[in-house]
């Protein structure tokens, strides 16, 4: 369609007089009058755009969008202006930070070059949308309900264009009037890549409509540095290829640091601040649209020096990034959090921490009947949260996540898929907004397997809890 527009262009234009006048072979860039759009240029002029010459390749009328660094079927370079000729880098890690029913909000990593990078064009579909100086960009007017494909290209001063980043494709919201849930996550089971037989999450997203994946763990490599597990680098690795594959099929990924056992960052990062930066490092690299803080044990949960470092932390990290959601995660009784979580919700309160989800892991706390039990525990946490904020239950409610376990639990308790069922519908019912489970790498069946890491130890149908969740 744009070649056969920009052929009847040329027909039509073929007799327009030229408005720039062809210099000389070796005349300088002062010569050529500056490229303006609704302008007719026949072929063989010569303009100056962005302190670069060019020629002109096919006659036409220029329009907003076809400047001559955009248009290569239209223009072609002549001179390099300052004689740099050097293209930026590629932009990095084009993702999708949010989305609304007429928005796709996109970020992505700074590109170098070797002069200095001016600006970003941003494409939708392969066409040119805009041109912006930083590294994030809310393209709106968009329809509900609808997947959109973007890639970003770095531009210097002397005009040379980057490479086109690695696209990203982002759905909007259903329209239809206002979300009546807007603070409400997807369903975000853990994928824990270094354990248990970790699967393709792109296969299990093809498979059960799940679009969001809550990735573990974030623990210390060392001191406060951070790292997958401790071990595996933030990125190049197995953890940034899952991370790559879910965003690239319209997803997006929660962050988890912390868990039941390892080096935490907690304990090893000396000060709120230097929490934060590892914290950031991780957020830079990985580009999440949450971040979860499992808090557990003694080094962590039941460390109250630690907890206040890693709440205060958390005040930093909020400041600097306030469209990632924060998100505590922690054990509870049968009844509601326990002393230490109850301190832990006070604090956050007393320290006046922007926390976005209290999630409480209603298993391993001696249940048997699981369903009611993660009801009475998530009634107590709702309590929790009305003592020390005044919420009502409705706002106490839209700040509660539950996080289960498939299958048996280490302690062998038994959740079904039909109890899973049960408990979501009921998550939804309250209006939590947060909803997961340990973890996609046990969603497949082996009854009578126990309690593994690659399998839930019951009877069901491949990746079953999944799709469950993905219906929250």
């Amino acid at each position: 369609m744009f070649l056969a527009l920009l052929a009847s262009l040329a027909m039509t234009l073929s007799g327009l007089a030229t408005v720039a006048v062809p210099a000389a072979h070796g005349a300088t860039a002062a010569a050529y009058a500056a490229w303006t759009a609704w302008t007719p240029y026949t072929a063989g002029t010569r303009v100056t755009h962005n302190g670069v010459d060019y020629e002109c390749l096919q006659s036409h009328t220029s329009q907003p969008g076809w400047e001559p660094d955009v248009v290569p079927a239209l223009w072609k370079q002549v001179s390099g202006g300052s004689g740099d000729t050097q293209a930026p880098s590629v932009p990095g890690d084009l993702r999708s930070t949010g989305v609304t029913s007429s928005s796709v909000s996109l970020a992505w990593n700074a590109a170098t070059d070797n002069v200095g990078v001016t600006g970003y064009q941003v494409y939708r579909g392969g066409a040119l949308v805009t041109t912006v100086s930083g590294t994030s960009y809310t393209d709106t007017g968009r329809a509900a309900d609808t997947g959109y494909t973007y890639t970003v290209r770095a531009r210097d001063a002397a005009g040379n264009l980057s490479g086109h980043s690695a696209s990203v494709t982002a759905r909007t919201s259903q329209g239809g009037g206002p979300d009546p849930d807007p603070g409400r996550m997807p369903g975000a089971p853990y994928l824990w890549m270094g354990w248990g037989s970790p699967p393709d999450p792109g296969a299990v997203m093809d498979a059960t409509g799940v679009r969001s994946f809550t990735m573990a763990f974030i623990l210390s490599s060392g001191g406060c540095t951070p790292a997958w597990d401790g071990q595996r680098p933030l990125t190049g690795g197995a953890d940034q290829q899952a991370i790559n594959r879910i965003k690239s099929k319209g997803g997006s990924v929660q962050i988890s640091f912390g868990g039941w056992q390892g080096n935490k960052l907690g304990p090893n990062c000396s000060t709120p601040q230097a929490f934060a930066g590892a914290v950031q490092q991780v957020i830079d690299a990985v580009g999440p649209a949450v971040v979860d803080f499992d808090i557990e044990n003694t080094d962590e949960f039941e460390n109250y020096t630690v907890q206040d470092r890693i709440l205060n932390g958390l005040k930093i990290v909020k400041q600097n990034n306030p469209n990632v959601k924060v998100v505590v995660t922690f054990g509870t009784s049968r009844t509601g959090p326990n002393a230490h979580g109850v301190r832990l919700i006070n604090q956050a309160r007393a320290l006046n921490v922007p926390i976005d989800n209290f999630t409480i892991m209603p298993f391993d706390f001696g249940s048997s009947n699981i369903y009611q039990d993660t009801v009475n525990a998530a009634e107590g946490l709702k309590n929790a949260l009305k003592n020390a904020y005044g919420y009502t239950d409705a706002q106490a409610y839209a700040r509660m996540g539950i996080s289960g376990m498939n299958g048996l639990s280490d302690q062998q308790e038994l959740t079904t898929p039909q109890t899973w069922t049960q408990i979501r519908d009921w998550a939804r019912s309250k209006g939590l907004n947060r909803f997961a489970y340990w973890g996609v790498n046990r969603d497949r069946p082996c009854p009578g397997g126990g309690v593994v890491s690659h399998c839930s130890g019951i009877s069901q149908a491949e990746w079953e809890f999944t799709r469950i969740t993905a219906g929250f």
